[in-house]
């Protein structure tokens, strides 16, 4: 029997995203504001702590940063959901089938192609619609569009059951939640912030060009005081676990 980390990390190998894609954890001392996001993350890029450890992928190879960070753009990614329900109207409207499986579809490009892919990448899918504005800017919903696109040879999944699953565990493992004293609700606690810095020449981080596969994002947690970098440089990942 293979342990949860073992399937995630098959999920993520399939997906060409292993041996590309980290989290790290840093801790801070200062109380943390929301509004005050782009200010924490341009100290915490600067931090002698961060320069020191963080690494991003360059040409294959893990590195550590080689400039000095000038400036960097700060996206607050709305982050409050607490179930998978956001995603069950993709059961109902003609993108999965009733047993789980993805509808495939025809693309002029892409051969092996899907309504999920369709809908995920492509404005005028008659299926794009399905889930609004406000659903797609979820931290939920991006980490579920990322792990579908994956990486340069991504193997696409035939079935929605690997997508959903990978995406609730790692969503699970980054983001803290509490729970009311009175209501017993649970609520997420964690800030996701969109990162992407900057040096003297351009854009550094978290890679030198744009690109939709290549991100980070940090997730702060303001009662614990800690910060979680997520990031995934697009390319061609690892073949063996």
């Amino acid at each position: 029997m293979r342990t949860r980390c073992e399937m995630e990390m098959g999920h993520l190998l399939v997906r060409s995203m292993l041996g590309r894609i980290s989290a790290q954890y840093y801790s801070f001392d200062q109380t943390f504001y929301p509004y005050n996001s782009k200010d924490f993350a341009f100290s915490f890029f600067n931090d002698p702590c961060v320069s020191a450890n963080i690494r991003q992928m360059e040409a294959g190879v893990w590195v550590a940063p080689d400039s000095k960070v000038v400036s960097v753009d700060v996206e607050v990614v709305p982050c409050s959901k607490v179930s998978m329900a956001m995603f069950d109207p993709l059961y109902t409207c003609g993108v999965i089938r009733t047993n789980g499986h993805i509808v495939k579809c025809y693309h002029d490009m892409h051969p092996d192609y899907d309504e999920l892919r369709e809908m995920l990448q492509e404005e005028d899918s008659k299926h794009h619609a399905v889930l609004g504005r406000e659903e797609r800017g979820e931290f939920l919903f991006r980490l579920f569009q990322h792990l579908c696109l994956g990486g340069e040879l991504c193997q696409y999944e035939d079935a929605i059951a690997p997508y959903i699953d990978t995406t609730k565990q790692i969503y699970k493992d980054l983001i803290s939640v509490q729970k009311e004293t009175e209501t017993k609700e649970i609520s997420v606690v964690s800030t996701v912030l969109k990162v992407s810095a900057y040096d003297e020449s351009g854009l550094c981080y978290p890679g030198k060009r744009e690109e939709e596969q290549t991100f980070a994002y940090l997730i702060v947690d303001p009662f614990r005081r800690h910060v979680c970098v997520f990031y995934h440089s697009y390319g061609v990942g690892s073949f063996t676990l």
